[in-house]
């Protein structure tokens, strides 16, 4: 994959997953009214009227993702995700950080779960989704961990703060997610097998090949940002990033 240097930002790069998948973040106004619009919010949100952008910061150490919006109507990973990118701008980080804040910003501007009738967590293994396009990128990129980042409402699954991790075949997911629960008191989930529970999960195609990854469930009503949700989703996030020693 091929970036691009973000004029005016000494450190970020930037490139496309897919343009079928552009929207116009602003007209949810759910999410909008909680973006703090920075210079570079503001080029984020116009990149997202184009496609799925992706950004890279730093050079060196690990290759990270953090991920968000694979669902759109989960609202407080995709804010935190943007502040977080905010924040490490400038910064001298130990790793390569990959950000993509609006996995689908289709679906996050129409406030939907689903990008064009797909849930986009059953999809990653089906070759030409959108979420399969995000595992391409992966391996393109050799990521080395996958921090992708959701959020709950209460009487769902999980219905509760958590960190998901599964044992087999990439072990390394565990001590992720027991690394997160004890620095942040997300509650774990762990399965024997990846993928054991219901297939199409980035977490889970990730394990799968060998590349470790969480998912990490922050608590809020469904297309809405609930009290201390992106907060709390932000804090997973900055968890993740200390495992690997940012």
């Amino acid at each position: 994959m091929d970036f691009d240097r973000v004029d005016d930002y000494e450190n970020v790069e930037m490139t496309y997953l897919s343009f079928l998948s552009r929207g116009y973040i602003a007209k949810n106004r759910h999410i909008f009214e909680k973006i703090e619009l920075t210079s570079f919010s503001k080029f984020v949100l116009q990149s997202c009227v184009y496609g799925t952008p992706i950004f890279k910061l730093g050079n060196s150490g690990s290759k990270l993702l953090i991920l968000s919006g694979i669902h759109g109507n989960e609202l407080p990973p995709q804010v935190a995700n943007l502040k977080l990118l905010n924040e490490l701008i400038g910064e001298d980080l130990n790793n390569t950080v990959y950000f993509i804040p609006f996995a689908s910003p289709k679906s996050t501007m129409n406030n939907e779960r689903s990008f064009n009738e797909v849930d986009l967590n059953r999809a990653a293994h089906i070759n030409g989704s959108l979420s399969n396009a995000i595992i391409q990128a992966i391996d393109d990129l050799k990521i080395d961990a996958v921090g992708d980042f959701h959020s709950t409402a209460y009487n769902s699954n999980p219905g509760f703060e958590s960190v998901f991790s599964s044992k087999n075949p990439t072990p390394e997911s565990v001590l992720i997610a027991k690394y997160i629960s004890d620095d942040v008191g997300s509650e774990i989930i762990t399965y024997d097998i990846s993928g054991s529970q219901y297939k199409g999960a980035v977490e889970d195609v990730s394990n799968l090949r060998g590349i470790p990854a969480v998912t990490c469930e922050v608590v809020s009503p469904f297309a809405s940002v609930g009290a201390g949700s992106s907060e709390n989703s932000f804090e997973q996030m900055k968890s993740f990033l200390t495992y690997f020693g940012f």
